[in-house]
Parts: C-alpha cells; structure tokens; sequence
C-alpha cells in the first residue's frame, strides 16, 4: 500500500469514527436525526452528482434510479438500525459488533448463496470475530449490576442487526458498481435523495420535534453529513490504487479508535475488555479481508 493510499484509508477510518461518535451524543429523535443528516447529505452531494452524470456518457436511467434506491432503503435500515443502537446500548459495543457483522455476514452469503469457497484463513477470521464479539459482550465492571448485562446485550443485539444492513447495502452497492456499472459519485448522490425522500411520510405532524432537532443537534447533524461521505470518498479513491484485500482492514481501524473515543469521551464502563474485543474482531476483518 502506498503511503497516499494508507493516509486516506487511516483518515478515513478516523473520520468514521468521529462521525460515529456524533451519532452517539444524539440522545433521542432517532429517526428526526437519520432523516435531518440524509437531507442534508442530499442538499450537498447532489448537485456534484448531477455534474458527473452530465459530464458522462450515462443518463439518468431506470437501472440508476432503481438501484439507488433500493440502496436508499437499505441506509435508511443502516442509520435507525445504528440509532437505536446507541440509544440502547454503550457505543463500544455497539460499533465493533456492527463493523464485525458486517464482513462476517457478508462472507456467509458468499458462501451459501453464491456458492462461493473463501479458504480457510478466511473461515477462522470468521470465527475471531465471534470471539471478539463475545468478548466485548461480556465486558462488564467490576461488581457490574444486572443492568450492565441487559445493556450489553441490547447493544449486542441492535449491533448486529447494523451489520445485517451494512451486510445488505455492501453486498447491493458492490452488485450496482460491478454488475450494472453505475457510475459511484451519481449512485450515492442520488441514493442520499432517495433517503430523505422515503422518510419524509414518516415524518407525519412531527414538524415540532424536527425543528428541534435540527436546532439542538444541528452540529451532529452536520458532522454525519458531511464526515460520513468523506470517509466513503476517501475508501473508494484508495481502492482505485489499492486492493481491497488491504484497504478494509485498515479502514475497520476505526473500530479501535472507537472504542478509545468511546472511553475517553462517555467514560463507558470496563474499557479495557472492550478494547481487547475491539482489537480481536479487526484481527478477523483482516483474516476475512486475506
């Protein structure tokens, strides 16, 4: 990996972190959040879109429009999943059950549905991460209370469930980039529109509370919106020169930097276990990445 390459992918695995870290501090209004940073998101990134898509030999197909979005609906699935989350459980668990799911589903539906043989070095990083899923789980403090337990496994729990989605919107994006050829920047941008458009009924008289929101949590909101794409960004470019067999490891870094973010910042409770769990299921990612 060149050292461009390792800056953009280390960059990046920061920036995830520190926008995960923003959605956290978001304490209620899951879905006025999601929807406010997914409209914001579209506001900045659609215009560039509509600039690429003009500038290429593609339209603005059905295969374009379609497949964003049911891209869109799979992030919205992503972004409540990862809410609610937080909202229930402490972020140290959360985040690296949610990035080590991820990359452990996805491998079993190549497995079973596209019949694919991953090797073995791959299967055993299946296995850490369980292992280190398990470890995180089991972190508790000393002289833990039952409560500690019951959040663990809420946050075991919803973590999982956002890595099914990130499972989902991984292995449909990788479908509409390989297969159907759209073209990355238009994709996402118009996947962030379809976002905003689909939550919008959901909405429903709620206008209060999104004013609120988007005044009390507008720096969060902010944050997501612009850190989130730009970690994408950053991760795609590197890819242009980088195999991706290197680039996921490194970027899932952020797991650990989460995990320290999360102990320094919201004195979660037995930070050391949870950062042993964190390590441990970046070791799989990286076996799986292998």
């Amino acid at each position: 990996m060149t050292a461009s390459a390792l800056t953009m992918v280390l960059s990046a695995a920061v920036l995830h972190a520190i926008w995960n870290i923003a959605a956290k501090r978001v304490a209620d209004g899951g879905y006025l959040f999601v929807f406010c940073y997914a409209a914001l998101s579209a506001v900045l990134w659609l215009p560039i879109g509509m600039v690429v898509l003009a500038r290429s030999d593609s339209g603005l197909g059905v295969a374009l429009l379609g497949a964003s979005a049911l891209s869109g609906v799979l992030h919205i699935a992503y972004g409540l999943a990862l809410q609610t989350g937080y909202r229930k459980g402490d972020l140290s668990v959360v985040y690296p059950v949610a990035r080590g799911t991820g990359p452990l589903l996805t491998m079993l539906f190549a497995i079973l549905v596209l019949a694919e043989r991953p090797g073995t070095i791959a299967v055993v990083g299946g296995f850490v991460i369980v292992a280190g899923v398990a470890v995180v789980a089991s972190a508790r403090p000393p002289g833990g209370s039952g409560r500690h337990t019951r959040s663990a496994l809420k946050g075991v729990q919803w973590g999982a469930l956002t890595g099914l989605a990130i499972a989902s919107y991984t292995l449909w994006d990788d479908h509409s980039m390989s297969e159907l050829a759209l073209l990355p920047i238009p994709y996402f941008a118009l996947s962030t529109a379809w976002q905003s458009l689909l939550m919008a009924p959901g909405l429903g008289g709620r206008w209060a509370g999104l004013g609120l929101v988007a005044r009390r949590d507008w720096r969060e909101i902010v944050c997501v919106a612009v850190l989130s794409p730009l970690a994408y960004i950053l991760v795609l470019q590197a890819m242009t020169t980088t195999s991706v067999a290197l680039v996921a490891p490194v970027r899932e870094s952020s797991i650990v930097v989460g995990s320290l973010l999360a102990w320094r910042l919201f004195h979660e409770p037995a930070p050391a276990r949870k950062f042993a769990g964190a390590v441990v299921v970046l070791a799989g990612i990286t076996l799986i990445a292998v």
